[in-house]
């Protein structure tokens, strides 16, 4: 198992909105996640830069081939009047490097 983090641009005032989308997530896009791997995923958001910073626990090896799914390419297309998107509606996201870890 893996941990991966990557930050997200949120576009700003969007806050509220955002997390109303979040606690009302999809349960087709849960499952979708969780049968693919993905576990204990977090997503943080920096208020004074509207970046959002996501952490995911991933067995197997990458989430990538997610954006490949119609939910997930709907989602993309629900988000993306409150993110800053690629042409294709994907979020645009940077992976981050993991510099220090304590159990």
């Amino acid at each position: 198992m893996q941990k991966v983090a990557f930050k997200m641009k949120l576009k700003p005032g969007m806050k509220a909105e955002y997390k109303k989308r979040h606690e009302a997530i999809w349960p087709e896009l849960v499952a979708l996640l969780k049968d693919s791997g993905i576990s204990d995923y977090s997503i943080f958001l920096d208020e004074e830069s509207d970046t959002l910073f996501a952490v995911q626990r991933l067995t197997g090896n990458s989430s990538q081939e997610l954006g490949k799914t119609a939910i997930v390419q709907r989602w993309w297309q629900y988000m993306a009047d409150i993110m800053e998107t690629n042409a294709d509606f994907s979020p645009v996201s940077t992976p981050l490097t993991n510099v220090f870890h304590l159990d």
